[in-house]
């Protein structure tokens, strides 16, 4: 990250009013969100006349439906359920980056090679989605096809899934990020290597909203995600490590051998945050070919990135 990084979109007229515009905010339970809630706990939305009401969604069919239904007005998560929501024919848009997922192959004590899951059930969220077509392709690539070799099994976003893992002798694989990747360990579990390692570059979590809501609240928008940038350069600034290890602890309850795995893994380099949330556009390209080869959709062909994002909000908030 640049040591003198851009200026962020000012703060709005409402600040000096006293008046803050509520947005509210729907994620996964996470460690990917660490720089909302930096930023929340560092004031960068209230001084941009923002209130943020964080909303925790138990799996990704409810996060697309609600946003949808206009429960809430920003999704953070893996940047395919965007695309999966667009395909159904809902008008939404990603409008900026956050991660690569930092996603490992999870796997019980006694799977010690990815052939090992043959005859296996492998633990997922939303089965034509995301992590779950990553993991598909890993499996793929080494040989194994579902309904083939292996089923899926419904267990819900990553907490869930990791608790699932733990607790149930026949869900014997399953992508899992910090801290559950961490603490599952601890449990059990064990690796058989990261997304990254096993796939490559991968747009993971992003922010998405719907087209209409962004275009009539473009000024929001954008300082919503000068805020947002602002806590993900913190939570990447050295010299706020210190503070970042305390904020994962008591958010996600960690001890601090999980704390510190975490946060190592969010910064590493590839698999972890972007420096300013920053959108990757061939880690897009490979979502799209995951979904392209794992859906069969558009005759194995992938769509241009262009279809599904619209960056010009973040663009306006860094400059």
């Amino acid at each position: 990250m640049s040591s003198t990084p851009s200026p962020l979109h000012a703060a709005a007229p409402a600040e000096a009013a006293g008046q803050l515009s509520l947005l509210r905010v729907n994620v996964f339970n996470t460690s990917s969100n660490l720089p909302l809630l930096a930023a929340m706990e560092a004031g960068h939305f209230a001084s941009r006349g923002l209130r943020i009401e964080v909303q925790n969604t138990p799996n990704s069919d409810e996060q697309r439906a609600g946003l949808a239904a206009g429960q809430f007005e920003i999704a953070h998560a893996a940047v395919d359920n965007a695309v999966a929501m667009a395909e159904a024919g809902h008008d939404v848009v990603i409008v900026c980056g956050g991660d690569a997922g930092m996603n490992e192959l999870m796997v019980r004590s006694e799977i010690n090679s990815i052939e090992d899951l043959r005859g296996k059930l492998l633990a997922v969220d939303a089965p034509r989605t995301a992590y779950a077509l990553a993991a598909k392709k890993i499996l793929k690539n080494h040989g194994l096809l579902e309904g083939r070799d292996y089923a899926v099994k419904l267990a819900g976003g990553t907490g869930p899934r990791a608790a699932a893992m733990v607790a149930d002798p026949a869900l014997a694989a399953g992508m899992i990020n910090p801290p559950f990747s961490f603490s599952v360990r601890a449990q059990g579990l064990k690796s058989l290597g990261s997304q990254y390692a096993l796939l490559g570059p991968y747009q993971a979590t992003g922010a998405y909203v719907m087209r209409s809501w962004a275009a009539s609240h473009a000024d929001v928008l954008t300082r919503y995600l000068a805020a947002y940038v602002q806590g993900q350069r913190d939570v990447m600034d050295p010299a706020r490590r210190s503070d970042m290890l305390a904020l994962l602890a008591r958010n996600f309850k960690l001890g601090d051998a999980v704390a510190e795995g975490t946060y190592a893994a969010m910064l590493q380099a590839g698999s972890g945050l972007a420096p300013d949330a920053a959108f990757s556009l061939p880690g897009f390209a490979a979502v799209l070919a995951i979904r392209a080869e794992m859906e069969g959709l558009w005759n194995g062909q992938p769509p241009a990135a262009e279809r599904y994002i619209d960056l010009s909000y973040y663009r306006q908030a860094l400059a």
